[in-house]
This record gives C-alpha cells, sequence and structure tokens, in this order.
C-alpha cells in the first residue's frame, strides 16, 4: 500500500505569511521611492500581490510596499546578488536592514521609521539596483 504525506491527502492549501497592511505614511515612502527608482535607466515596475516590484531590464531587484509590507507595515525588500561577506556584514550593522527566510536568496528588508530613512533606502535599492546587472 502505497504511504500518502497528510498534506497530500489534506484538501487545504499550505498558509502563506501574513502580509500586513501598510500606513499612508508607508504609502507616501513609497511612492516617493518608485518615482526615483523609476527614472534610472531600464527600470520597469510591475504590480505584484500588494507590492511594486522594481526590474532593472528583466531581473527583480527590490519590491515596494504599495497595499501590503514585508515582514512588518514599514519594510520594504531589496535583492542583493551576489550578496558577499562585504555586503552581509555591512547589512548587518545597518539596524534598519532585517534578514528575511529568504536569506539564500539574498532578500533583506528595510525597515522604515522617518522620513530620514528615505535615504537609507535609497542607498540599498541601489545596491540592489547595482547587482541585478
Amino acid at each position: 500500500m502505497v504511504q500518502r504525506r497528510r498534506s497530500e491527502l489534506s484538501s487545504e492549501k499550505p498558509r502563506r505569511p501574513a502580509l500586513p497592511k501598510i500606513s499612508e505614511e508607508m504609502k507616501a515612502w513609497s511612492a516617493a521611492l518608485t518615482s526615483e527608482v523609476t527614472t534610472w535607466p531600464n527600470v520597469s515596475t510591475r504590480p505584484m500581490f500588494g507590492f511594486t516590484a522594481l526590474y532593472r531590464k528583466a531581473k527583480i531587484f527590490a519590491v515596494l510596499p504599495c497595499t501590503r509590507g514585508m515582514e512588518s507595515p514599514n519594510a520594504l525588500a531589496v535583492k542583493i546578488l551576489p550578496a558577499g561577506p562585504r555586503a552581509l556584514a555591512m547589512a548587518r550593522r545597518d539596524p534598519r536592514i532585517g534578514f528575511t527566510d529568504a536569506l539564500k536568496a539574498r532578500w533583506l528588508t528595510f525597515e522604515m521609521s522617518s522620513d530620514n530613512d528615505l535615504h537609507g533606502a535609497l542607498e540599498w535599492i541601489n545596491r540592489a539596483y547595482t547587482a541585478a546587472r
């Protein structure tokens, strides 16, 4: 007799992590960041599950909250590939950076708390943009 896993027998779908709703402030920060980054060469955007995905040509390099947050209501995410030891050390020193479960794919979160964080967010988005060549 063939044994099946419980998940194969269950009609329930695996649960996705809850994506928190974002504040009006985060919507404004995301709009400002999107407005700036879309002026960079070869950048395009696509909607994706409550986020705005940023692409350099065909490579995704960041997601900005549109209606939902990444792990927190005030976080965006950047993809740093290849993320060598220097980039990871720099990320670990920045208290606004969080390491996601997708760290193997080099996705990092950036936590916004004030208008002053826009500059830092742009720096991390630029690192991700540069890595997405």
